[in-house]
């Protein structure tokens, strides 16, 4: 019997809400990660409404041209969840309340102190037939089910429901699933993910022209965001050296090993991270093992800096205190600013940055005192200072005093996003060429 080697999935979101503006479906590019972990590659996503007839198509369509649909959402208590009776209208599975799938839910509930309501009861019915996946963050039950030999996911659309359901309920299946097919020639999709920022999108791509030379099967990709521009290297395994005796995982790390130095070396301190890393994390890690601490001056910002430092857990260690220092009353209050450099130089300058970066740092008494003041837009610009003009500070009472202007565009959200991201980079930077890495 032949061997099929390559296999495709569907991602179905389903959702009003997210056809109408304001959300975005992440769900599949954490799925299409963990799908490539197993060697199946994610060709095509789909968004519904929160219509049965709609969503029973949806998956009609996807069966005929997918190995693998993972369907995310419509599984709640309400009236305009209804991912159930659309698999069942589809796939002609009768629904019934299932024992497990009751159990788990009450149970889940029973924690938050809660019975099931008779809404919530609508959440234990399976279609036959189906596999019952355990939720272990909320009371909705997923299920799985092959139907027209294609393999059926259905999962909470919660991204914190869902990913650990993928990871500890959908892998495990897939993998049985692909070997008890005897399709244990798939391969994995190795993917390595490198991290940029200060750099635009046509200069990493100038830096890295030539990386790969004809004939290399490994893609080379580049997306560009208001937080970095990251670079990809992915491949199958082909390429890599044939006298090996390591699995197709280790081959295909092996091939890429090489353009992932040239890469490095390429891009040099526009490079901070790589795989899953944040600059957050990266700077964290390093005024940890340095024993170093700090303290954050925020005006522009509103506090994003510090709330993203204090998304890594055990940040407790190196954060002694974030301040949101909005208005000139309040930069003179908590920084000791002097009202005759803001008379002077006004809020947005690098001199009341420095002042900032001074003042935190000497208020806490701690290593490094960073800080970030600017004009968000999209109101507030003079003829000499546009919206999105800003400027960081970085004071540690030794002479490693630094301040850095920068001219971002974008909407407030964007400007506010890509400051943080400046800011956290400018200490980056302090921490490598003081020694401190």
């Amino acid at each position: 019997m032949k061997t099929k080697t390559s296999f495709f999935a569907e991602t179905i979101a389903i959702g009003s809400e997210l056809l109408v503006g304001g959300r975005v479906d992440t769900n599949s590019v954490f799925i299409a990660d963990k799908l490539a972990s197993v060697g199946i590659v994610l060709r095509f996503k789909s968004i519904v409404g929160d219509q049965k007839q709609d969503i029973a198509h949806a998956i009609r369509v996807a069966v005929r041209r997918a190995d693998v649909v993972l369907m995310t959402g419509g599984l709640g208590p309400t009236v305009d969840d209804c991912t159930r009776e659309a698999v069942a209208s589809a796939t002609g599975y009768r629904l019934t309340r299932r024992r497990e799938a009751l159990d788990m839910m009450t149970t889940r509930l029973a924690q938050w102190g809660r019975t099931p309501s008779p809404t919530q009861l609508r959440q234990a019915m399976i279609p036959t037939g189906a596999t019952v996946l355990n939720n272990p963050i909320g009371s909705a039950p997923g299920f799985s089910l092959i139907w027209k030999k294609t393999l059926l996911f259905v999962l909470p659309g919660v991204p914190r429901e869902m990913e650990p359901m993928v990871v500890h309920e959908v892998v495990p299946r897939l993998q049985a699933w692909l070997s008890d097919h005897r399709r244990t020639s798939t391969t994995p999709i190795i993917r390595q993910v490198f991290h940029t920022f200060g750099l635009p999108e046509s200069d990493v791509d100038a830096k890295l022209r030539g990386l790969l030379p004809g004939g290399v099967k490994i893609d080379l990709g580049l997306l560009a965001s208001p937080m970095e521009v990251m670079v990809s290297l992915t491949t199958r395994g082909t390429g890599a050296p044939k006298h090996r005796k390591a699995g197709h995982g280790a081959m295909a790390e092996d091939a890429l090993l090489p353009f992932a130095r040239e890469i490095r070396a390429r891009l040099g301190d526009w490079l901070f991270g790589e795989g899953a890393d944040t600059l957050e994390e990266v700077v964290g890690r390093t005024l940890s093992t340095r024993g170093l601490t700090l303290a954050v001056a925020e005006s522009c910002t509103g506090g994003l800096i510090s709330h993203r430092l204090t998304q890594v857990p055990g940040s407790s260690v190196y954060l002694d205190r974030g301040v949101v220092c909005y208005s000139n009353q309040s930069k003179m209050d908590m920084l000791g600013v002097s009202e005759k450099m803001l008379a002077r130089y006004g809020a947005v300058s690098a001199e009341v940055a420095s002042a900032m970066a001074k003042g935190i740092r000497e208020r806490g008494l701690v290593s490094i005192g960073l800080s970030v003041t600017g004009i968000a837009g999209p109101g507030g610009a003079t003829a000499t200072k546009p919206v999105g003009l800003v400027y960081v500070g970085l004071d540690t009472g030794t002479g490693g005093n630094k301040t850095q202007e920068f001219h971002f565009h974008g909407d407030r959200s964007t400007i506010k996003l890509r400051s943080s991201q400046a800011a956290l980079d400018l200490l980056r930077r302090w921490l490598i060429t003081s020694g401190h890495t």
